[in-house]
């Protein structure tokens, strides 16, 4: 394609669009966010006032034989709200084993490729009439490419404007950083295979220093894209840690000195100061929490974590929390590890398992003044603890270092993330693989403490798990027990523990009546017979069933919508096939309008996938 004679009028044409409709896509973008916004926000605000008057609309829909009975027009808003939560987030668009995107994410990524092109080449005649004029649109499109990087920029920080606006936490928006990041540079790529083409002089163009600065922002941004491909991201976490930091600085820096010449660097700059403000935050953080470390209180060293190996393939790191530092259940900290890491700056999220619980903290404290042995479930109310699942790189070097039992020097920055509030839901279901019971055994904690103190209203609550060995259990087994006995007796407890190996045998006294109560007597004999491997103690508590092979994820799902009346909640937190079978059971009909209708409970789904995303 050839353009046309470029003239004035041309000219003034391609000035004007150039800096509106940058304006109008990012207009467009505000009122997206703040649509989003506003539904978050009213979904939050009535979860935590549903719980006041859901008891009432409850009565009206009885179980029988696990079957729901009556039919309800009074309903239907609740029926469309389950058909869209099914729509949009549980149908899947799955990609192999390991790429999943929910109909949500295929939306926004469709809608916003859209909607650059829209605006790249509409209005792209020149006055001559010629048709997609390549001057008019090969300028324009780099424009609103550059006009992206503030939010881009933005999403990719753990302190940021949108999740404040959105409600939504950085974790859960960066798909759309990456998403947003590649369509951009599929834009920057055209813009610049349009400049060589309409260019008549582009080699000559070459000694300029604009240009230049161009190419090598390009050159830099290309390598980060193929360094944030999942493989690599899965394969070589430090390659892409290093890559992303000093791939970003060059192309921010050269994108700026490009777009200087043509009056856009004041779509770039906004991105360092995102930046340095997330960064600001976080060393605030750092000095906060860390406090001992840099001299502000004496004990030096007292928040060094000892580490320990679980399993060949899971560390258990401890340390001291500071007073000051709370979280709420399924939050992440960022671990920062000089001795280990390659670079002493490197931040490794991890999820904190321990709960920072009042009531059971002080129940603990008196289990040991009256000199009752706490064991493992003693770090669980008084410490932070991790259970980092070793890969490579950082978790390897820190494996060898677990291997001598050695302590480390640890930098926490957190909590971030979201806690789901289960405190308007009448059942809550938990389903964790491995060292995912990081994100469930917390909430399952919190669960059971509101429940006691009056502040949830939920009766039954079901921690479901999937492990390799059955000395697993010993990870969180005292915790469990601890939790169990105060429970109070109008909370059905189920826990159902999965072995996977296939030398596993099942105990025959396994299980225990969901609704069967532990005398004073019974909790005390729980903590004193404790053996080292599946002791007595935990098999006999209540609702405990040791199961051996993979859990059906389907049944056992449709088994507890079926006996559920109200509102549920769904929890998982594993592998990407596990969050896939969640979702795949909670499709229609187990939440489709009929069920809905006829009685059946609104079902609600929380997924912490652990690994790349």
């Amino acid at each position: 394609m050839s353009s046309s004679p470029f003239s004035e009028a041309d000219l003034n044409l391609l000035i004007d669009e150039d800096n509106s409709y940058p304006q109008q896509v990012w207009y467009t973008l505000a009122a997206f966010l703040f649509v989003v916004g506003c539904f978050q926000w009213g979904s939050f605000l009535h979860s935590k006032f549903a719980r006041r008057g859901h008891r009432e609309s409850d009565e009206e829909t009885a179980v029988t034989n696990g079957v729901h009975q009556k039919f309800s027009f009074r309903r239907i808003p609740l029926a469309v709200i389950n058909f869209y939560r099914v729509v949009a987030f549980r149908w899947t668009l799955e990609i192999g084993q390991s790429y999943t995107l929910n109909m949500a994410e295929v939306f926004v990524t469709v809608a916003y490729i859209a909607l650059l092109l829209i605006y790249a080449f509409i209005n792209t005649t020149s006055v001559e009439g010629q048709k997609l004029d390549i001057t008019y649109w090969c300028n324009r499109i780099a424009m609103l490419a550059s006009s992206q990087f503030p939010i881009i920029t933005a999403l990719g920080t753990k302190n940021n404007v949108v999740s404040l606006v959105t409600g939504i936490s950085y974790d859960r928006l960066n798909y759309i950083h990456r998403m947003m990041a590649r369509t951009c540079f599929m834009l920057l790529w055209v813009h610049g295979a349009g400049q060589v083409v309409s260019y008549p002089y582009f080699q000559e163009a070459l000694s300029e220093a604009w240009i230049r600065a161009g190419i090598t922002a390009m050159v830099a941004f290309s390598i980060l894209i193929v360094v944030s491909l999942r493989p690599v991201r899965t394969g070589a976490y430090e390659l892409f840690f290093y890559t992303h930091f000093l791939g970003v600085l060059i192309f921010l820096v050269g994108g700026y000195y490009h777009t200087k010449g043509a009056h856009g660097s004041y779509w770039i700059w906004p991105s360092f100061v995102f930046w340095a403000f997330d960064r600001l935050i976080r060393a605030v953080r750092l000095v906060v929490f860390n406090h001992s470390y840099f001299g502000f209180k004496s004990g030096s060293g007292t928040m060094d974590a000892t580490t320990e190996m679980l399993s060949e393939d899971v560390v258990r790191l401890r340390l001291h929390r500071p007073p000051h530092f709370h979280w709420s259940p399924g939050q992440t900290a960022y671990l920062i590890m000089p001795s280990i890491s390659t670079l002493p700056f490197e931040a490794h999220p991890f999820t904190i398992a321990s709960f920072d619980s009042s009531l059971l903290s002080t129940a603990s404290e008196e289990d040991e003044s009256s000199g009752k042995v706490l064991g493992s479930s003693a770090p669980f109310w008084k410490e932070l603890v991790f259970l980092v699942n070793v890969q490579g790189g950082f978790t390897k070097k820190l494996k060898e270092v677990a291997a001598k039992k050695e302590t480390v020097k640890v930098f926490v920055d957190g909590p971030y993330g979201p806690s789901p509030d289960l405190g308007s839901y009448d059942t809550s279901v938990l389903v964790a693989g491995g060292s995912g019971v990081s994100y469930t055994l917390p909430v399952f904690l919190n669960v059971i403490e509101r429940v006691r103190k009056g502040k949830n209203s939920c009766t039954r609550v079901v921690f479901i798990w999937s492990i390799r060995g059955a000395d697993y259990v010993q990870w969180i087994e005292e915790a469990l027990i601890k939790a169990v006995q105060l429970a109070p007796p109008s909370l059905a407890v189920s826990i159902r523990v999965f072995i996977t190996a296939s030398s596993y045998t099942t105990p025959s006294n396994s299980s225990r009546e969901d609704n069967s109560s532990s005398t004073e007597k019974d909790s005390r004999e729980h903590v004193v017979t404790r053996r080292n491997s599946l002791s007595l103690s935990f098999l006999s508590l209540r609702g405990v069933r040791m199961e051996s092979g993979r859990p059906n994820i389907d049944a056992l799902l449709k088994e507890e919508v079926n006996r559920t009346s109200g509102r549920m909640s769904v929890s998982v937190c594993g592998s990407q096939g596990m969050a896939r079978a969640v979702r795949h059971a909670l499709r229609f009909p187990v939440s489709g309008p009929s069920s809905i209708l006829s009685g059946g409970p609104s079902v609600t789904l929380h997924v912490e996938s652990f690994g790349y995303a």
